[in-house]
């Protein structure tokens, strides 16, 4: 073997290694914030505005699908709680996660839809993107934009 070869194969391994390890580590994290978007849809089909709020900041930053801006989980709360009309729950639907694992930030894009309390058939939807940051060790969302789209 050439004496320049074994070196290049050392490093060459342990840059695939590295790799490996944070492919591996932005898995982990996507699937945790999958966990958390999953338990925060469910919270919101269950009308628990409580518990849906542990998923958020308290400084969180919401654009409703009608460009309503919201801005911290208080205000988001007295949104909710005076809100007219039938009670309807949302389920977003990612369609790409991105971590940063230098900044503790993630993107997540997807899909959304509404629907009325008792009812299987979305009454509106459209399009969503948030922001995750992650604080003692847990993901949390920090912003949300929703637009409503024409299905």
């Amino acid at each position: 073997m050439q004496p320049f070869i074994k070196p290049f194969l050392k490093f060459f391994l342990v840059i695939l290694m590295l790799q490996t390890f944070q492919v591996f580590g932005q898995q982990t994290e996507i699937n945790q914030i999958l966990t958390q978007r999953e338990a925060s849809n469910q919270a919101l089909r269950n009308f628990d505005e409580d518990l849906n709020s542990t998923f958020l900041t308290e400084d969180v930053l919401i654009t409703t699908g009608a460009g309503t801006l919201i801005s911290g989980k208080a205000k988001l709360m007295e949104y909710i709680k005076n809100s007219s009309g039938p009670r309807m729950y949302w389920v977003r639907t990612p369609d790409e996660i991105k971590v940063n694992p230098e900044s503790n930030l993630a993107w997540e894009t997807g899909t959304w839809k509404g629907f009325v309390e008792g009812s299987m058939e979305s009454v509106v939807g459209g399009k969503y993107s948030a922001q995750w940051i992650k604080k003692s060790d847990t993901w949390l969302i920090q912003s949300q934009l929703f637009v409503t789209l024409p299905n």
